[in-house]
């Protein structure tokens, strides 16, 4: 209900500002856009943040939004409008706008965290032909929880990791407590000893065969 309810307010933010951003020539254009992703929260996120603080200070409309990169949960995309291709750094904690892509946007840290080798590495992808930014309950290479993509580890707590001792959902099985030999978890040193523990015995990377089953059953239906 929560995230729900958060949906609702990022479309009723984002149809608000439209309403002074939007040339009205071009409004159908947008709104087709938003109701695409009218379920996916971090493709809303970025939309309100576009509509809010336009990077040119003008009208504009929204197009399309491409995906650059992701990693660990982290995506690097690329919002097409009327007037220029700006990045945004995007995951559940916010939106970071990060300047129009030609202008290589990035700083070293995020540079280094996408692996790219340099700016100039990063303006030829950025600047090139990229994906359609997939909204995340039709993505199955991407963890419909945490946001790990198919090869990457979850974040530790996801409900959707699997346990390497027992099989099942680590978060709900008792083998963390067995490991440890305690009742529950209740300290940092405990959360840390475990998370040693696990690595050595082996984690158990995303792949689309954990999703829900009514998950997968909604991508088959569509």
């Amino acid at each position: 209900m929560r995230e729900a309810n958060d949906v609702k307010s990022l479309l009723r933010d984002i149809r608000r500002a439209m309403d002074y951003a939007v040339p009205e020539a071009q409004r159908a254009g947008a709104d087709d856009l938003v109701d695409q992703y009218r379920d996916d929260r971090l493709a809303l996120m970025l939309l309100r943040e576009f509509y809010s603080f336009l990077p040119e200070a003008a009208e504009d409309w929204a197009r399309e939004i491409l995906r650059i990169d992701r990693r660990q949960g982290i995506f690097l995309l690329a919002l097409a409008s009327g007037s220029g291709r700006y990045v945004y750094l995007v995951s559940d904690e916010g939106v970071e706008f990060h300047g129009d892509v030609k202008d290589g946007c990035l700083t070293d840290e995020l540079l280094d965290f996408f692996g790219y080798e340099s700016v100039d590495d990063f303006v030829r992808k950025a600047t090139g032909e990229l994906p359609n930014y997939e909204a995340l309950n039709q993505d199955e290479e991407l963890c419909p929880v945490c946001h790990a993509a198919s090869g990457e580890y979850h974040e530790l707590g996801c409900v959707v990791e699997i346990c390497p001792w027992c099989g099942g959902q680590l978060v709900h099985c008792s083998c963390r407590h067995d490991q440890l030999g305690v009742d529950s978890i209740e300290t940092e040193a405990q959360l840390l000893e475990f998370e040693a523990i696990l690595e050595e015995r082996g984690r158990i990377p995303y792949s689309p065969e954990q999703r829900p089953s009514f998950l997968q059953h909604e991508s088959e239906e569509e």
